[in-house]
């Protein structure tokens, strides 16, 4: 198939690489020809363990454009892989799908032959119906699923492992309201041996946004069982392994520490949120995820305090993105550390082996440093992303406060806290 690609960030640069893997013709759009420049040459434009490998084998079947319209008229498949921020409110940021659906729709105007549009972008239930489809409508002049296609294909794709997770997917899930688009879908996704799961597009939207409300909600229980676990001395790891093995709950994502951060889980709850509220539902457990997630960093902090008194020391962190192999650093547990820092009047010195560039535009002021054996030279140490290379750091005599369980730091620390255990 002919696939053009709408988007060269995190999800648009995985699934079209991905999808020349499979033997496609793909065809990346987008605004930032840097981005563009260096896909074309086979390197990725994001950092993610094995996508230049991917890039630069398929690079036969791999071109770039700016030109969206044109992209449109000359393959039979287009992907929206467009950014949904937050607004200040947590309400979701269309402006980008409606920008593309606008250009989509002129371009299915002049277009031949029958084409799929399919809606990979987290977007809210409803949104692919009630703002995609008039749109490309009303600029088309055509009829949403009968001469062209609108579906719906969420992405699940974790930072670090995503071109591991595009070809061993648990599941493929579609939304469709057309036999058409759901041929297509199935002819696109049948190599991959997954389950495909297909519905319609409002509940293939609302599984994106239930899968990762319910995965941050057992990263906020497991903290809260944590912070009760500290108190009474029990370690909640050992609780967790012994609540895992319970087929109903199963072991995954029970990992107590300083919470979660990243480009999905903060964004889309409080999306939810927003919406659950403009509907007139009071959204009780997801205001509660979301501030157990706000405060866990501070227990880090509290931790500390207990040990020195700050104002004045040199504080070394141990890890700037928000997960290991990414230099995302989208909702760090990192940032609410430093502006506390900051605002105790302690010095900082940081080390990442990825994401400092990143993290610079964030915190220009703060020292960073290419070795993570200087930040074992401050007065204490914070490790707040599980690097693995920090499992072979020498500990010895200092004092560490842990928000991600690193074993070799619970044994060798001269003073060692863990916050959730």
């Amino acid at each position: 198939m002919k696939i053009s690609i709408i988007g060269t960030g995190y999800v648009g640069a995985v699934t079209g690489a991905c999808l020349a893997e499979l033997g496609h013709d793909i065809v990346f759009v987008g605004r930032d020809t840097k981005k563009l420049v260096l896909i074309q040459s086979g390197k990725s434009p994001i950092y993610e363990p094995g996508l230049d490998a991917l890039l630069e084998k398929n690079i036969p079947r791999i071109t770039t454009t700016v030109d969206l319209p044109d992209a449109v008229r000359k393959t039979s498949l287009t992907f929206i892989c467009v950014g949904t921020p937050s607004n200040p409110d947590g309400s979701i940021d269309l402006d980008q799908v409606r920008a593309v659906s606008h250009t989509i729709g002129k371009s299915l105007a002049s277009a031949d032959g029958h084409h799929t549009i399919i809606v990979k972008s987290t977007v809210l239930p409803g949104t692919s119906e009630t703002l995609v489809v008039p749109i490309m409508e009303r600029e088309s002049g055509k009829r949403a699923f009968v001469d062209f296609g609108v579906a719906s294909n969420p992405e699940f794709l974790k930072e670090g492992t995503a071109v591991a997770d595009f070809f061993h997917s648990d599941r493929v899930v579609i939304g469709t309201n057309d036999a058409r688009s759901r041929a297509v879908l199935d002819a696109l996704y049948t190599p991959l041996g997954a389950p495909i799961y297909a519905t319609t597009i409002r509940t293939s939207e609302m599984i994106k946004y239930t899968s990762n409300a319910f995965l941050a909600t057992k990263i906020s229980f497991a903290n809260e069982i944590g912070n009760l676990c500290k108190a009474m001395g029990i370690d909640s790891y050992e609780v967790f392994r012994g609540v895992g093995l319970d087929a109903r709950i199963s072991p995954h994502f029970f990992r107590a520490g300083i919470g979660f951060g990243g480009s999905c889980f903060p964004k889309d709850v409080r999306a939810l949120i927003a919406y659950a509220r403009m509907l007139g539902v009071e959204p009780q457990i997801l205001d509660a995820v979301m501030d157990t997630n706000e405060d866990q960093p501070t227990k880090m902090i509290d931790l500390l305090k207990r040990h020195m008194d700050i104002a004045g020391k040199t504080i070394g962190i141990l890890g700037l993105a928000f997960k290991p192999d990414s230099d995302d650093v989208r909702e760090s547990r990192a940032i609410p550390l430093i502006r506390a820092l900051n605002t105790e009047r302690a010095r900082v010195i940081a080390y990442d082996p990825v994401a400092i560039n990143n993290f610079k535009r964030l915190f220009p002021d703060v020292t960073y440093t290419d070795s993570a054996q200087d930040v074992l030279g401050a007065d204490a140490v914070l490790i707040v992303t599980e690097w693995k290379e920090f499992d072979d750091l020498d500990y010895h005599g200092k004092l560490v406060i842990d928000g991600r369980r690193m074993e070799r730091a619970r044994k060798e620390a001269g003073v060692y806290e863990g916050v959730c255990w």
